[in-house]
């Protein structure tokens, strides 16, 4: 045979088998349209087309792994909001302490129009433009504060004046872009900047990532630099914290490290997809003690870190074992960008060539997630972290000025009293025991440099 046939046979199969595997795809496609179709057309009551189709979604996403899902277009945007650390809205910290009752502001925004404007903590929101919402879902009343830049709205709250008199309140406020930080300190002074030192020890540094986003990298760059080498240990605290950008947790190492490897990603197969290295040059003298704070909630990027900077002695690990999350998800966008699917694509693998992720049949006794170092293991019950979090959320409030007519807040606390707890907060170490056990270890260092050269071996809305 002619090698010219030879090779049109070979073309025409190529063209064959993938016209085959289109066609399947498709058929399968059509499957699911046509389950709708008849649904929209012979189901008992009348359906929701868009809920049928995102029900399908959810469904074919509940067969994959946990981390992987449909984000549908309602969500997509706050989505979007939270990789990218900014929206349009008034910056307020909102709650929904019971379901079918008033949304009620925790604390306006350092800087923002809420602020300014004089939106107290607890006021409940009433109404968004005239609209009542007192009985709406939390998600839906912020989706309402939230809008187009520089545009008005109008909110109107219950506030208490005193233990047993309540007043209605219209309150005109513009939407401005909200920034969202993730890199906070141990509390705020009386201007509401964040202070990177301990209250009570503040010879030792702390930073608190709450994320991973955009703009963590260049946000905890600005607070390293600021400090300078400054100080005699660092306290490095993502508790908490479930993750975010890779790009930004191994930025994050770079930081501390002058080489070696961070992070290996393998995709399909075990088939190495990337590798990321340390650059040369540090933001913190590598003389100087560090510890990384980490619980059961720290999670994907967040483990990164934790992982990179234990396996280069670079830092002691200090709290309870992380979530055991190491997978990748890329977002790709459907629906001419109204919605999206997140995806595991990929695993990554600590420097030491382990692999972080906690399989579905995992048991404790198995190898997953961060383990602290030897005798750097201090657990937390429910009740403690419920404080923890109280105490990371009353630091977070900015120092707020309240006028004569509502000098005491719905507790009848004083004005004066108030600002006192704003501007002195107590110390956190007596109801956070793993942040105590981790200035101990730091301390240990202080007094002793070169021991830190080898390590022990170890529901709210924005809006």
């Amino acid at each position: 045979m002619p090698p010219r046939n030879v090779n049109v046979i070979l073309i025409a199969g190529l063209v064959s088998w993938l016209c085959y595997s289109t066609a399947s795809g498709a058929k399968k496609a059509i499957l699911v349209g046509e389950a709708i179709q008849l649904i929209d057309q012979f189901y008992v009551d009348p359906v929701n087309d868009a809920a049928l189709v995102e029900a399908a979604m959810d469904g074919m996403t509940a067969t994959l792994d946990e981390h992987s899902e449909y984000i549908p277009p309602g969500m997509y945007g706050a989505f979007q909001d939270m990789i990218e650390q900014e929206f349009a809205g008034i910056g307020i910290l909102v709650e929904q302490p019971e379901q079918g009752k008033p949304v009620r502001v925790i604390t306006p925004l350092v800087g923002s129009p809420a602020l300014e404007a004089g939106v107290l903590p607890k006021d409940e929101i009433l109404k968004v433009d005239g609209l009542d919402v007192s009985t709406m879902e939390i998600g839906d009343v912020s989706n309402r504060l939230r809008g187009v830049l520089d545009t008005s709205v109008t909110v109107t709250v219950r506030r208490k004046v005193s233990p047993t008199d309540e007043k209605l309140i219209d309150i005109q406020l513009f939407r401005k872009s909200i920034e969202m930080e993730s890199v906070v300190g141990d509390y705020r002074d009386g201007q509401s900047q964040w202070v990177y030192r301990l209250k009570s020890h503040p010879e030792i540094a702390y930073i608190r990532l709450t994320s991973f986003g955009e703009k963590t990298v260049n946000e905890l760059k600005r607070v390293l630099e600021s400090l300078n080498s400054d100080f005699d240990a660092l306290i490095f605290d993502v508790r908490a914290n479930s993750g975010g950008l890779l790009n930004a947790a191994v930025d994050v190492c770079d930081d501390f490290l002058e080489s070696g490897r961070i992070v290996t990603i393998k995709k399909r197969g075990g088939e190495i997809d990337s590798e990321f290295d340390a650059s040369p040059g540090l933001l913190v003298r590598s003389e100087i003690p560090m510890v990384v704070l980490i619980d059961g909630n720290s999670a994907s990027a967040s483990e990164i870190v934790a992982a990179c900077l234990q396996d280069h002695k670079r830092a002691f690990i200090v709290g309870s074992r992380s979530y055991g999350k190491g997978t990748v998800q890329n977002v790709l966008t459907m629906d001419f960008g109204r919605s999206a699917l997140k995806l595991t694509t990929a695993r990554y693998y600590r420097p030491n060539g382990r692999n972080i992720h906690r399989l579905k049949d995992a048991k404790e006794e198995d190898e997953w997630g961060v383990m602290p170092d030897e005798g750097l293991n201090v657990l937390v019950n429910d009740e403690g972290f419920a404080a923890i979090l109280q105490q990371w959320q009353k630091a977070s409030f900015p120092v707020i000025s309240m006028s004569e007519g509502d000098a005491s807040n719905s507790d009848g606390e004083s004005k004066e009293k108030q600002d006192d707890e704003n501007q002195n907060p107590a110390p956190s170490e007596p109801v956070d025991p793993q942040l105590e056990r981790a200035i101990e270890r730091l301390r240990e260092s202080i007094q002793a440099p070169s021991s830190n050269a080898e390590p022990s071996k170890p529901s709210r809305a924005a809006a």
